[in-house]
């Protein structure tokens, strides 16, 4: 049910990380893989990657943030091929500040990325598969869409919002047969982590708020966006799956014991 064998697929964000996880795992269960990514160079190892493992990709310079690069390279996959069946993105950045120390142009670079961007994948695939009436779309949310963490306003922010619009959107594009899914990783070792990662004591901080107590790799999210394109998920429709070693359910847990406590000092 895996099995991608005749899919064709495209990853905008598939230069590096999460993305190119997800790029080479699509690959490695038959699809077409067309590559976007407004990194030029990492784009095209991806591809070549994929190619060198004997699958099919391509690689197109595209940034996200603009509607008419996403558009272009969407649509030109689907003529190409005569329909899309998957579409999947992951671009996003970060800045780690209180929020009353956020400047515009800060607020924009974040939401351009992870909101408009997203936006731009979600419209641009849903126009397409709408009228061929099937098709899966998958974008990166967060643990940020849930777990509290100082200095995350903005990003949490885009990644709740993320959430909310895949249930929506999914609700929309559900009677065409279209399928709208969010990942919402926790911790993973990528670019944009490397600030955290690079002190030992907060990567170890971290890895204590993971009930598997370690960072995920970028492949450990391939696997699940490999299952959300696929017809092992066919009923799958608006949700988003916590890929994040337990984290959300930790916080969850540890907040409910500590309200017992609080009840039955209370009480007493």
């Amino acid at each position: 049910m895996l099995d991608l064998t005749g899919k064709v697929a495209v990853v905008i964000g598939a230069a590096s990380g999460i993305g190119r996880a997800i790029a080479i795992s699509l690959a490695a269960q038959g699809a077409t893989v067309d590559c976007g990514d407004i990194d030029t160079a990492g784009v095209e190892e991806t591809a070549a990657t994929i190619v060198a493992a004997g699958g099919t990709a391509k690689a197109t310079t595209t940034d996200v943030r603009l509607s008419a690069d996403v558009d272009t390279l969407l649509t030109g996959v689907a003529a190409e091929h005569g329909r899309l069946d998957i579409a999947v993105g992951t671009p996003g950045i970060n800045i780690r500040k209180p929020l009353i120390d956020y400047t515009d142009d800060e607020y924009t670079a974040v939401t351009d990325v992870n909101l408009r961007g997203s936006f731009n994948v979600l419209r641009g695939a849903g126009r397409i598969m709408a009228v061929q009436g099937s098709g899966s779309i998958i974008v990166i949310s967060s643990i940020s869409s849930r777990a509290v963490e100082p200095g995350q306003v903005i990003y949490a922010g885009t990644k709740a919002a993320l959430a909310q619009m895949v249930r929506v959107f999914g609700a929309e594009l559900g009677p065409m047969g279209v399928r709208v899914n969010a990942i919402a990783p926790g911790p993973v070792e990528t670019a944009l982590t490397v600030p955290i990662r690079s002190s030992s004591a907060w990567a170890d901080a971290y890895s204590e708020k993971v009930a598997l107590r370690r960072w995920a790799k970028p492949a450990e999210i391939a696997g699940p966006a490999v299952f959300l394109a696929s017809d092992a998920a066919s009923y799958v429709n608006g949700e988003v799956l916590f890929v994040d070693g337990g984290w959300v359910d930790l916080d969850a847990n540890f907040a409910d014991e500590k309200a017992v406590e609080t009840d039955t000092d209370a009480s007493a």
